[in-house]
């Protein structure tokens, strides 16, 4: 049989997506998606939206706005994309090449290198330090690239301050900085106050999560103009028409509802941290996350055992098959009454496991 498939094609390797179960209800901490329902007022704004036999609005000029209203920011330093997955892929299309290869942490957001290796752009990384914080100076350092910060990191939950991203700025004016700030709602510094002071930060967002928009798809990179226009040209070179009308109205207002983004952030913050403290008194292995989920490490069970076990029970993590993070799981925060849920079978089963060691 021919096969028509091309190199490209022969070559990647695709991302993995966390699992979407159909078969069975699970109390399901896999995906970071928010455990609260979006803004009421995104469902009273999707009751008015018309006119779906018109394309929609490919500036996307209403949520720019928004976007640059909320963030003190004008609307043509705001990027919007089909999820914070798609800005980042351009951003990769836009500033990365051959000449300029991509330069990040050995362990981060796991579609860095898949981009990659599709677009046949060199992709550099560098180990965690010790303490598994993101190795900046090294980073910084090597090549003349975008470098890609995930700050907070993924899956390591661990957030740098701005001050030591900023200094990396100042010290590499002639490299691109893309900071990936998928989390930073949950406890972190953001970078978006320093782009009226340097042309060579991007920063990317998304609703995915402290919006609870994950099933609308709607992402945005915010920095100086010229970064903006380089996105636009890529994107309208691909697809002009990449945010649906409903998802448009959803996210502009999701955006502006900064009470009930204020109020479900804090919910989610709260129960980190109660969790954190009852897994560090359990004696589990944790850092300490400024995200939506946790990174667990149990020295009485392995990571691929303990989803499995957990899983068994009806409760979804994920665990990522890495030879350097096997050991651990990766738990999103979901509400008060499911992590309860979780804790409580996260602990039969370690001590499930301390009494078979024993006997």
């Amino acid at each position: 049989m021919t096969d028509f498939a091309s190199q490209m094609a022969r070559r990647v390797e695709p991302y993995t997506p966390g699992e979407q179960p159909q078969d069975k209800r699970y109390i399901k901490l896999n995906t970071n998606e928010c455990p609260y329902p979006p803004s009421p007022k995104v469902s009273s704004e999707l009751a008015h939206t018309e006119d779906l036999r018109l394309y929609p609005d490919p500036t996307c000029r209403l949520l720019r706005q928004a976007v640059s209203q909320v963030y003190g920011l004008e609307p043509d330093q705001v990027f919007i994309g089909n999820g914070s997955d798609e800005v980042l892929a351009f951003s990769f299309m836009a500033f990365g090449s051959q000449d300029l290869p991509i330069t990040t942490a050995a362990i981060s957001y796991s579609f860095y290198p898949v981009w990659a290796r599709l677009l046949d752009i060199p992709y550099r990384v560098h180990a965690l330090k010790d303490d598994l914080s993101l190795p900046l100076e090294e980073i910084a350092e090597d090549g003349n690239g975008p470098m890609v910060i995930c700050n907070p990191n993924a899956p390591t939950g661990l957030a740098l301050p701005c001050q030591k991203l900023e200094e990396v700025l100042k010290g590499h004016p002639d490299r691109l900085m893309i900071v990936d700030e998928a989390y930073v709602d949950f406890g972190a510094q953001s970078m978006v106050p320093m782009i009226g002071r340097y042309p060579n930060l991007l920063v990317i967002q998304t609703f995915s999560k402290s919006r609870a928009l994950a099933g609308a798809r709607v992402g945005f990179a915010m920095g100086q103009k010229d970064l903006i226009d380089y996105l636009n040209r890529v994107k309208n070179s691909f697809n002009s028409y990449t945010i649906s009308r409903f998802s448009l109205e959803a996210a502009r207002a999701a955006m502006l509802d900064t009470d009930y983004f204020s109020d479900i952030t804090g919910r989610i913050t709260a129960t980190r941290e109660r969790v954190k403290k009852e897994l560090w008194a359990h004696g589990f292995d944790l850092t300490d996350s400024k995200t939506n989920f946790l990174w667990v490490r149990s020295d009485k069970i392995g990571g691929q055992e303990l989803y499995e076990a957990l899983k068994e029970q009806g409760i979804l993590v994920r665990h990522f098959s890495d030879p350097a993070i096997t050991d651990r799981i990766r738990v999103t925060i979901g509400t008060d009454q499911q992590m309860d849920v979780f804790l409580k079978t996260l602990f039969s089963i370690t001590e499930k496991e301390t009494t078979c060691v024993k006997q």
